[in-house]
This record gives structure tokens, C-alpha cells and sequence, in this order.
């Protein structure tokens, strides 16, 4: 299939897969570099996190191949206030210009809102994020752990005060992500992969 059909072609969004996982990484390196996506102080509250369940989308080209990612998180944003981390967004550079990320983004709000969720942080670009209702104002009082940029650290309600009087550290409560033992690991003659990977 020639690059000109694959990117003139609609993707669907629909719930990632574990199939989706190795693509869904090669895409984010793709899109933002392995080492600087991995240094950003967002990667803090993800790593080590499962996303929120019902919250990872995907995208794939005709091909079968995922051309775009999204991903919610469970975050407090402020003691004892639950909220959503949305992030990262990507789109492979064929299918960019083309509504994709628009159209994750509004998957995403509709289907948190539909889940129950109050709220979303973000940290991302202000001018992009505002046509969906993120604003910087609702996160005067929040930080993150680590160094980030005020400007673009943002929020969206889906609930009327949702982040009203929102204050303190924002901070990671997803489930964590299942990691086998070592005794697993060796009896699976994964030792070796444990190696390469450290």
C-alpha cells in the first residue's frame, strides 16, 4: 500500500489492545524520542502504572498498524481529589493534519465523562488543548513532581467544580503494573532478556 493511501485513509479509534503495546511504543518514539519522552516529569506519574481502565485508545491505518495513541491515567490532584492524566498523545506523521488527534481527544472527554470522571490534567500545549476546554487557570494551585512549565499545565472539568480549590501534589494512584518474579523470570529462561533490559 502506497504512503498517499495510507494517509488519506479514516482510522477508527477503538480500546488499545496488548497487541497494540510494542507499536503503541515504537509511535511514541517515533514522536517524541525515546530518552526525552522518558525524562519528562508527566513519565513520573505513568511509569510503573497500569492506564485507567476503559481509557486507552488506539488507532490503526488500513494496514493493521497503530497510527495513533492515547492514554488516561488515575492521578489525585491534590490530596483526596481524584482526577485523570491525559497523556501521551501521538499521531504518526502520515496520518497528522487530518482531524486524528482531535478526534482521539474528544474520544477520550466522552468516555471519561460517560465513566464518571471529574476531571483531566494535562501537560501540553496551551493554544492546542483549549479548543477541548483546558485551562491553565485550573491548575494554579497543583504541581508536579518535577520540574514542568506553568504554562502549559492545564485542566479540564467534566464536572461543575470538579477542581475547585484543587491543591497540593499531583500524584499517581493507578494500579501498578504486575511484574513477574525473579523465580519466574527463571523458570521461564527469561534471565537473559532480564539482563539485556537493566
Amino acid at each position: 500500500m502506497s504512503t498517499l493511501s495510507l494517509a488519506t485513509a479514516a482510522p477508527a479509534i477503538s480500546l488499545e489492545t496488548p497487541a497494540d503495546i510494542v507499536q503503541r511504543e515504537a509511535l511514541l518514539d517515533l514522536a517524541f524520542g525515546r530518552a526525552a519522552r522518558l525524562a519528562k516529569t508527566s513519565e513520573r506519574l505513568r511509569e510503573g502504572r497500569k492506564p485507567a481502565n476503559g481509557l486507552a485508545f488506539a488507532s490503526h491505518g488500513p494496514d493493521g498498524r497503530v497510527v495513533a495513541t492515547l492514554r488516561l491515567w488515575h492521578v489525585t490532584a491534590g490530596p483526596g481529589r481524584p482526577a485523570l492524566l491525559l497523556g501521551p498523545l501521538a499521531v504518526h506523521p502520515w496520518f497528522r493534519d487530518r482531524g486524528l488527534g482531535a478526534a482521539l481527544m474528544n474520544t477520550a472527554i466522552c468516555e471519561a465523562t460517560r465513566l464518571g470522571h471529574g476531571a483531566i490534567l494535562l501537560v501540553g500545549d496551551a493554544p492546542y488543548y483549549a479548543r477541548f476546554g483546558f485551562d491553565v487557570g485550573l491548575t494554579e494551585a497543583l504541581w508536579l513532581p518535577g520540574a514542568f512549565d506553568r504554562s502549559r499545565f492545564l485542566g479540564l472539568e467534566l464536572s461543575p467544580g470538579a477542581l475547585k480549590g484543587a491543591r497540593g501534589l499531583v500524584s499517581p494512584t493507578g494500579a501498578p503494573v504486575e511484574l513477574p518474579s525473579l523465580g519466574e523470570l527463571v523458570a521461564q529462561g527469561g534471565t537473559g532478556e532480564l539482563r539485556r533490559s537493566a
